[in-house]
């Protein structure tokens, strides 16, 4: 029978983590308490010591480690957060440290990885890859392979989030965190279920790489065939082991969201809260918004990490505009007479849309002789507007298609 991490492991890990970790702040969210119709908070690991909750779990894991194994150095493979977790921890403990990363890990992430003094290589699509190459590379030079979720060491430290959740909101009714391996949410688990056990953990997939919804079904750990997602930090395959039973056991609910909930909620996240989170680190909030799971109040939302590409950035808040109908692309056909585009332009601004960019097409094979098709991206003010004007539009007799 697979051993669970204790409450007394996770009260060990926070006196390791002492002076190293930060206690981050709990800070009330005003759009998820209106939404929730209850008090809503937000526990912000994005403001922890390398941009995310990881650092806990391992510089717990490397500190433990005996001084032989240390001298041989750590060896471990990420997308990005537990990279930059296991390169700083590694520095402070004294040890060296190779990451192994996926090919299209995001380059603020490569960069601040080997800013902790890492060493990295970057190997394969996907973290799978790099984890089979983290391991050869650990049997083949004698480096401590630092998994990043199953061990208990690592989940362990990740708890010491719950232990502070706990003291920050002493009345909190749920917890909500994502899921990709489960390091964090068997974390949160195991202390919260062993100190409050009438609260409600929840764990939140993306859609698109949820590999514990088929697990759980199954009863034991199902690989994905493929997935992929925006959510880089939670891109998972398969549970661990050793998380697989944490789940099962202790969690009460794993939930999905898509792409476009995700984008919405780091939108907002960015407009309403004035933080910047990775899509990993925003799916908890994502799954409130979209009422993809029903929680009793208050309710605390892990924020777990805000190492976000600046140029992912700007597509995931135009792809969160889009999903919110507030940046609309369509497209218009009509007869290709003078003046045409001008009315057309005009009577978008006339109900007070704003146009952002314009392409006219007369020579696709697709359109009738004397017909032309105009390409259209517009920023409105949400549904309502969009649907009002899309509605005026076509009452003129436009015919109105939208893109992708």
């Amino acid at each position: 029978m697979t051993q669970l991490v204790t409450l007394a492991d996770v009260d060990h890990a926070r006196e390791i983590l002492a002076g190293v970790t930060r206690v981050t702040p709990l800070e009330p969210c005003r759009p998820l308490t209106a939404a929730l119709s209850g008090p809503a908070y937000l526990k912000c690991e994005n403001l922890q010591r390398a941009g995310s909750f990881k650092v806990r779990g391992a510089y717990v894991r490397i500190s433990r480690l005996p001084e032989p194994e240390r001298r041989r150095g750590v060896v471990a493979a990420s997308a990005g957060n537990h990279a930059q977790g296991v390169a700083l921890a590694a520095r402070l403990c004294g040890t060296a440290a190779t990451v192994y990363m996926p090919v299209g890990a995001p380059l603020p992430k490569v960069a601040a990885t080997r800013g902790y003094g890492a060493g990295v290589e970057l190997v394969g699509d996907t973290v799978d890859e790099a984890l089979v190459a983290a391991q050869e590379h650990a049997e083949r030079t004698g480096a401590v392979f630092i998994h990043p979720f199953d061990h208990p060491d690592i989940i362990a430290g990740q708890g010491t989030l719950a232990l502070e959740i706990l003291e920050q909101c002493p009345d909190v009714a749920t917890i909500i965190a994502g899921v990709g391996g489960g390091g964090l949410i068997s974390g949160i688990a195991a202390t919260v279920k062993a100190a409050r056990p009438q609260v409600r953990v929840v764990g939140v997939q993306a859609a698109e790489a949820a590999c514990f919804p088929p697990s759980l079904a199954a009863g034991h750990p199902v690989r994905l065939p493929s997935y992929a997602t925006i959510a880089d930090g939670i891109a998972v395959g398969r549970p661990g082991e050793l998380t697989y039973a944490h789940v099962s056991k202790l969690v009460d609910e794993v939930v999905t969201v898509s792409d476009e909930d995700i984008s919405r909620a780091l939108l907002m996240l960015l407009e309403r809260i004035k933080l910047v989170v990775e899509p990993a680190g925003g799916v908890g909030v994502a799954a409130l918004l979209a009422g993809a799971v029903t929680v009793p109040t208050p309710v605390v939302a892990v924020l777990s990490g805000g190492n976000i590409d600046p140029l992912l950035m700007l597509r995931v808040i135009e792809h969160g505009l889009s999903a919110a109908s507030r940046f609309l692309r369509f497209t218009v056909r009509c007869v290709d007479r003078p003046g045409r585009l001008a009315a057309l332009l005009s009577q978008i601004a006339e109900y007070g849309a704003n146009v952002v960019d314009v392409v006219h097409e007369r020579h696709d094979p697709r359109l009738r002789i004397g017909e032309v098709e105009i390409a259209l991206s517009v920023e409105t003010r949400g549904a309502g507007h969009a649907d009002t004007l899309v509605a005026a539009l076509r009452s003129s007799g436009y015919q109105v298609a939208f893109s992708l």
